[in-house]
Parts: structure tokens; sequence; C-alpha cells
């Protein structure tokens, strides 16, 4: 853990340095995409992440079903027949490949991954999220945040990442002190 916070801290002192020696509106730019945003976006955003999302998703659907057979444990998925280590290394690529199509087309948006399949989950009053509820439940709470960052009472037009980053920092609290009484 000590190790992911000081690559995290390291990156982070990379990023800022490359912004403060950059041309200025290269630098706010990149810091806009930094932060996460929905804006100015076009079709030329659209259709390269469209085409990524066409050639993954059917194999994330091909592994849906092993996936579901490895939450009973290794042994028992692959005594019904799943290669335990092929699948895990076929979506972590896939998601991996969908994050970062995702992320080179709107910047890295917070806490979406995070709250989409839990909100889903206590939604849907089930112990499993079927992958289409949490990927409709993403959209639905990137949908709200965006709507929420250009409908701002002082006009702000925060970027989403803000937003989202906001509002999954106020979730977790919520949940820890829940946790905390409880």
């Amino acid at each position: 853990m000590l190790v992911g916070i000081g690559v995290g801290a390291t990156l982070s002192g990379l990023n800022t340095i490359l912004l403060v020696m950059g041309d200025l509106d290269r630098a706010v730019a990149a810091q806009r995409w930094l932060a996460g945003s929905l804006s100015a976006r076009t079709w030329a955003h659209v259709v390269p992440a469209a085409l990524g999302f066409i050639a993954i998703v059917p194999v994330v659907l091909w592994c849906a079903r092993r996936i579901n057979l490895l939450e009973l444990g290794d042994d028992a998925a692959t005594q019904l027949g799943v290669n335990v280590p092929r699948t895990r290394l076929t979506m972590v690529m896939a998601a991996v490949a969908l994050t970062a199509i995702a992320t080179a087309a709107a910047g890295p948006i917070a806490f979406i991954a995070l709250a989409a399949p839990q909100v889903a989950r206590r939604l849907g009053l089930s112990p499993d999220v079927p992958l289409f509820t949490a990927a409709a439940m993403g959209a639905v709470l990137l949908l709200a945040a965006d709507m929420l960052s250009q409908w701002a009472p002082v006009r702000l037009h925060l970027p989403i990442g803000l937003v989202t980053g906001l509002l999954g920092g106020v979730y977790l609290l919520w949940l820890l002190f829940r946790t905390r009484k409880g």
C-alpha cells in the first residue's frame, strides 16, 4: 500500500512539474482533462470510443458466465471447466482497455466505476450486479453529475470529474459514518 502511495505521489509531482513548465494554454487544457470533463466533446471523441467499446464488449459478454463461476471460488470454477488464470487475465485486460478508452475520451472521472455497481446493487436488492445494470447506473450517475455541473447555481461550469469527486467523497463519508454507527 505504501508503494502505491509513493508511486501516486511521484506521478502527481511529475504532472505538476510538466504543467508548470508547459505553455499556459496547453497547461490549462491538460488540467481540465486531468479533472475529467465532458465539455467540448464532439463526435470525433465519440467514434473512437464507440469502436473500442464495440470491439471489447463481446469479449466481456463471452466471459460473463465464467466470471459468475469464479465467484464460487477457484477450485469450484476449475471443476466446472473454467480456465481461471486465462479468464482473469482476459477480464483484467478488457477492463483496462475499456477504462483506457473512456479516460482518453473524457479524462479521469472519479468515483463512477466505484459507485455505480454499489448503487445498482442497493437499488436492485440483489447480491450480484449484472454487467448492464452497473453500466446503466454508471451512465445515469455520469449524466446526473454532468447536469449538476452545468446547472450549478453560480454557473461555475465545473469539470464533471470534480463534481463526481465531491459527490463520491460525500458518499464515502456517509458510508463511513453509517458503518461506524452500525
